[in-house]
């Protein structure tokens, strides 16, 4: 008997081919990352030629205008530009993963809305003025509205599932928002603080804020990768998952505590920036697959390119003022979302 070859099926790749496409991929977003952090280095409202730029960076006693600008002001903005659009990205490929919902992004679980109401209350009451000062509010709000969610979505008797969280992160939202517009309404300075915040910027953010902010970021990362696998097979279904010796719990665990220090310490750090955790997982996913150890890495090195991307067209279209990164990303988010979605071959969840 001779033996007989099994050609591929129609339409199928084979493994060595997608895992390279998936490396070239993750490659070309690493350097378009790397092009992204220098433009942010390099451009802003204030033009500062790429010599001086590259002096400011070497030599740390250069006491000139241009050299304060950047290392005091753009190099800082960029590593909180970078740590955010890392964990906006990677939250929303979890949060989407998780929930089965392609609509998932930081608002889902309650994180904008409990962060919201946190800051609203630290100005309201506290009197705190400044994105350093109520940082760690908006967090802890964060957490408190993702948890709150967490515990009404597994209050009846099938647990915590896709379906009763979102439901229960909507009804949740709505209550906390509606606190929120109570706060405001009757307090004008309230009112004119919080309206810089909610916007969702990198300006007026010094280093010590992505000091607060990034152990946390670095955690939810450690924490998103390990998650990968369970997710993966999550995507078959629980009950498949279940029989393979997976513990459907603790998947669903560390992937609410990624996705809460993630999204957490991103609002907290810049407000509620929209699209970032919404669009990019929808785009990546069209070049890695479902496949979660691609997906979340990928996703997050495109939403910190996105970002900072993002950030400098604010400056330039504006100069010599600048437009906020929140609503740069509103603009040139929701065309590219809806051109996604009328895509016939989009990747599916």
């Amino acid at each position: 008997m001779t033996a007989t070859t099994v050609a591929p099926a129609p339409g199928g790749t084979p493994v060595r081919t997608a895992r390279s496409r998936r490396l070239a991929g993750l490659l070309l977003l690493v350097v378009v990352l790397a092009a992204a952090c220098l433009a942010s280095i390099a451009v802003g409202t204030r033009s500062i030629g790429p010599g001086e730029v590259w002096q400011a960076l070497l030599d740390s006693g250069l006491t000139s205008e241009e050299a304060v600008i950047v290392r005091q002001l753009r190099v800082p903005r960029t590593v909180l530009g970078l740590l955010v659009g890392l964990a906006l990205g990677v939250s929303g490929a979890l949060m989407q993963g998780h929930t089965r919902n392609p609509l998932g992004d930081p608002g889902l679980l309650g994180v904008t809305a409990g962060a919201s109401l946190a800051v609203v209350t630290s100005i309201a009451l506290l009197g705190i003025p400044s994105p350093s000062g109520y940082v760690w509010f908006a967090f802890l709000g964060a957490l408190a509205g993702t948890v709150l969610v967490y515990a009404i979505g597994s209050a009846g008797r099938g647990g915590a599932t896709p379906v009763t969280l979102a439901l229960a992160g909507a009804a949740l939202s709505a209550l906390l928002y509606a606190l929120v517009r109570a706060v405001l309404v009757s307090d004008q300075q309230t009112l004119d603080s919080f309206r810089f915040w909610v916007v969702g910027s990198l300006a007026g953010r010094g280093g010590d804020v992505a000091w607060q902010i990034g152990p946390f970021i670095l955690l939810g990362l450690v924490l998103a990768l390990a998650n990968s696998p369970a997710l993966n097979l999550l995507g078959l279904g629980e009950d498949v998952a279940r029989g393979l010796g997976q513990r459907i719990w603790l998947a669903r665990a560390v992937g609410l505590a990624a996705i809460t220090l993630l999204c957490g310490a991103a609002t907290a750090a810049c407000g509620p920036i929209a699209f970032v955790g919404l669009v990019v997982p929808h785009a990546v996913r069209a070049v890695t697959g479902p496949d979660h150890r691609w997906l979340i890495p990928c996703s997050g090195l495109a939403g910190a390119a996105l970002l900072l991307v993002a950030d400098v067209l604010g400056r330039v279209v504006a100069r010599p003022g600048e437009l906020q990164v929140g609503i740069v990303l509103a603009l040139i988010g929701a065309p590219f979302f809806i051109a996604l979605v009328r895509r016939r071959r989009t990747a599916t969840l």
